[in-house]
């Protein structure tokens, strides 16, 4: 009975402070309209107007409430790891554009979903206190492990179509430079013409630059944001090449050749791996099966023989 006057209380609260927000919407609504000579619903910018009735319940009571504590959890978390949630959102490609604060309130949210499920599911299987505490241990510790291993997945992904997008964009960087255009105009060219991880952070860095970022500081922050070491290998020799005033078409010539020579090696890599990687499933499945088809008739006709003596 306590717990729904308690209930009860908090709702008649809310919903007495919505009713005063409308009502003083309303009264303004009101003045105006008898100040301009103007309609209400047009001076109140239609009537799906921010605040106004017909605006769904969601964006009249939950996007404050839930705004104010997005802006208050942000304030209260630290700077530096704030910072190391961000580099790694952007090492994963940012999914679903989340922020720092939302990746956080994930961790948080999951910390107390998970365990509470794994609570339930030993309490509905009645497999007692010692297995319902390890359930929800089970659950924290995969609250705090699966985003973060969701965020090395998508890296890791999102590095692989780099490394397969790479001789390309070195390429079409190359003819660019010797038809006569500028590195600028050459990313420019390579961020109209093609579509990828690669393109995107370079039109990312030349929007940085745009901005009023240094070239050093735009391609540092794509080497930051792609872990690839054949790209920081490709941004460090632009940018000494750059520093030391070399010519920009000769370190991309030998940079695409060392790309495509680093392929062709893992390539053969793979192949000389491929036999290995083919005798477990071998031994494991196929000589079975051989072994029955070939020897099975033999041993049945064997021990037919030795039970007829």
């Amino acid at each position: 009975m306590l717990y729904a006057a308690f209930c009860m209380t908090v709702t008649l609260t809310l919903y007495s402070l919505f009713v005063v927000r409308e009502e003083r919407a309303k009264r303004l609504k009101r003045r105006l309209a008898h100040i301009t000579g103007v309609p209400e619903a047009a001076a109140a910018g239609g009537p799906a107007a921010e605040g106004g009735p017909d605006e769904p319940l969601r964006g009249r009571v939950f996007q404050p409430v839930w705004s104010g504590f997005r802006k208050l959890f942000s304030r209260r978390m630290e700077e530096g790891k704030k910072a190391r949630i961000e580099k790694r959102l952007l090492q994963a490609g940012q999914p679903f554009r989340m922020t720092p604060v939302d990746f956080r309130l994930l961790q948080l949210t999951l910390a107390v979903l998970l365990p509470g499920i794994g609570l339930a599911y030993g309490y509905v299987l009645d497999a007692g206190i010692g297995a319902g505490i390890l359930l929800g241990l089970i659950g924290a510790l995969g609250a705090f492990w699966l985003p973060g291993y969701y965020l090395k997945l998508k890296s890791r992904s999102r590095s692989r179509l780099a490394l397969r997008e790479l001789p390309d964009v070195l390429d079409l960087l190359t003819v660019s430079l010797e038809a006569g255009l500028g590195f600028d105009a050459a990313l420019s060219k390579l961020v109209s013409r093609k579509e990828g991880v690669l393109p995107g952070e370079f039109r990312r860095c030349l929007e940085e630059i745009r901005l009023g970022k240094t070239r050093r500081e735009a391609l540092s922050g794509v080497r930051d944001r792609v872990v690839l070491d054949e790209l920081k290998v490709l941004i460090g020799s632009i940018l000494q090449a750059e520093k030391l005033g070399i010519g920009m078409v000769q370190v991309l010539r030998v940079q695409s050749q060392e790309v495509r020579e680093q392929r062709r090696q893992r390539a053969e890599e793979e192949a000389m791996k491929a036999p290995i990687k083919m005798l477990f499933p071998l031994v494991l499945f196929i000589f079975p099966s051989l072994f029955i088809v070939l020897l099975g008739p033999a041993i049945i006709q064997f021990v037919q023989a030795f039970t007829g003596l």
